[in-house]
């Protein structure tokens, strides 16, 4: 499935902290399916791959309103599935989407204080303990 392969490169990439390349990889994958619930959780990703591009180029303000849109948007993702109104993706079934939105928060609530861009460290994707 070509979805899943640009979903681990991109993740891949995230991970090696190559935040552009990450938004690229992804950005196929998210116009590449139908799903409403797939299509969030990619834009989720992208955007915080995008977050991290702002961090990287030392912007603030762009790193603030992608992490925004990242929780948002993988909030969804994560309240739907929670609720049972949503099947889940099959692509990225092993997030752990409760600690990575923990840990966008905590990014955030960084950037909101103040704290200088450059002191701002991506958090891990997050995996399932289960299903690593």
């Amino acid at each position: 499935m070509a979805r899943a392969a640009a979903f681990r490169a991109g993740l891949a990439a995230y991970e090696r902290g190559d935040f552009f390349l990450a938004h690229e990889l992804l950005e196929p994958a998210w116009m590449g399916t139908a799903d409403l619930l797939e299509r969030e959780l990619y834009q989720g990703l992208i955007k915080l791959a995008a977050g991290f591009v702002h961090v990287v180029r030392g912007r603030p303000a762009g790193a603030t309103k992608n992490l925004r849109g990242a929780r948002d948007r993988l909030g969804r993702v994560a309240d739907a599935l929670g609720s049972g109104r949503g099947h889940g993706p099959e692509v990225g079934a092993d997030l752990d989407l409760p600690a990575l939105l923990a840990a966008i928060d905590a990014v955030l609530a960084s950037l909101e204080a103040g704290t200088p861009v450059e002191r701002i460290v991506a958090p891990p994707v997050a995996r399932r303990p289960d299903r690593r």
